[in-house]
């Protein structure tokens, strides 16, 4: 009997997966803010519900989207810019009181590699986070948070970029001048990587680890996106030399041996 499983945000991310989960005998709800988008889990035989997490309760029938459950997924990024700014670990404390006091036993948190500061190194699991933007400490300070409940067992997933089909952030940069960071090497992964890392975490039960997930190739900022702005026929990005680069390596290296996940797009 496979465990049932729920997922908190139904998004670019948490859908597709919750897709695979279903082809693979898996039970999930999904979670979604969006009413026009119940429909569209329904189609893919995902159990739906309109759940919304606020600073200071969940909206939504959240009894009965965990009741059950023995995983929750939760992939909600934090919302800190523009004039709506949350606070994420407010929003996540608040979630986390919820889920305590239900079924579910094991939790996965997407995380991101924002949670590390530019320093020029290798960074791995055993690096010290440091980070330096308002998203990656709120998002350090929610796993903290996570780790720190008896009752639940938290694998963190800090992504790197998050790449797709439809989406790659060379698009943003065309024929934009006097780029800093040329040489600073990219720490991107593929949606379809982001799935089968989830997936090999929920099926070899890899419980209370924390795993950075990045594909194990890092060109330079201007080789890659020179490169793929050629590839989608866009202007090309300009560079600028004058400063020094900063940046930081992300090394997967724990999720290829602890996992045994092989990349399936390791060249972005």
């Amino acid at each position: 009997m496979k465990p049932s499983i729920a997922i908190v945000g139904c998004g670019w991310l948490g859908l597709p997966l919750a897709k695979k989960l279903i082809q693979l005998g898996y039970p999930v709800s999904g979670s979604t803010t969006t009413p026009e988008k119940i429909a569209v889990l329904q189609e893919s035989q995902i159990d739906p519900f309109l759940i919304k997490c606020g600073e200071e309760q969940v909206e939504g029938n959240w009894e009965a989207f965990f009741s059950g459950k023995e995983i929750v997924i939760i992939d909600i990024p934090p919302k800190l810019r523009g004039e709506n700014q949350e606070n994420f670990v407010a929003k996540i404390q608040t979630l986390i009181s919820c889920i305590v006091t239900t079924t579910v036993t094991k939790v996965i948190f997407v995380s991101s590699t924002s949670v590390y500061s530019d320093t020029n190194t290798t960074v791995t699991e055993s690096s010290i986070p440091q980070p330096d933007t308002e998203s990656g400490k709120q998002l350090l300070e929610a796993e903290n948070y996570l780790l720190e409940k008896p009752n639940l067992q938290t694998t963190i997933v800090r992504f790197g970029g998050l790449i797709g089909n439809d989406r790659n952030p060379v698009k943003f940069l065309a024929g934009k001048e006097n780029i800093e960071n040329p040489e600073a090497p990219i720490n991107f992964i593929h949606q379809t990587d982001c799935i089968g890392i989830l997936l090999a975490i929920i099926e070899k039960e890899i419980w209370n680890e924390t795993f950075n997930a990045v594909a194990p190739s890092h060109p330079t900022r201007e080789a890659y996106y020179t490169r793929k702005a050629l590839e989608f026929g866009l202007p090309l990005p300009q560079f600028s030399h004058e400063k020094p680069s900063s940046g930081k390596s992300i090394s997967s290296e724990k999720v290829q041996h602890l996992l045994e996940y092989e990349f399936q797009i390791p060249e972005l």
